[in-house]
């Protein structure tokens, strides 16, 4: 039987600014169905993280040095990537972000009535028992 904490989403925050990443991490620690198992600053501490800690939604930032956000999911590969929310300043992303299964795009600067919104849209999200076997819903954000 599982203990408390393997029913929360597991999430993984990926963002190369600091300041964004502490902000979704302050926005997530309001909500208890969430878990938050790491953060990274670039693309490829990203691909190894999610290799390793086998997130269920990861808040991903389009542009990063060296290896943007969609670089991550081809490396991963899409069938392998957990759920993603792109979280960025840039909007002429967001038609690409629906086009690798992205299940919400946040611009920054988004306020809390907004990433409440991402919030609700990740938990209302249904990918089938394999994928959503410790949680409910997942997200991700991208910075």
């Amino acid at each position: 039987m599982r203990d408390a904490d393997s029913t929360k989403i597991r999430v993984l925050i990926v963002d190369d600014e600091p300041l964004a990443r502490r902000r979704i991490r302050s926005l997530l620690a309001q909500d208890a169905t969430v878990d938050v198992i790491g953060e990274c600053s670039d693309g490829y501490k990203a691909v190894s993280a999610i290799a390793e800690l086998s997130p269920d939604l990861v808040f991903l930032d389009v542009q990063m040095p060296a290896m943007d956000g969609f670089e991550v999911i081809k490396t991963i590969g899409p069938e392998r990537m957990p759920t993603v929310i792109f979280v960025t300043a840039y909007d002429q992303y967001a038609l690409k972000a629906f086009e690798v299964n992205a299940i919400d795009y946040l611009l920054k600067p988004f306020d809390l009535s907004r990433f409440q919104k991402t919030s609700r849209t990740s938990q209302g999200n249904d990918q089938g028992p394999a994928k959503w076997e410790r949680q409910q819903s997942a997200s991700v954000v991208v910075g």
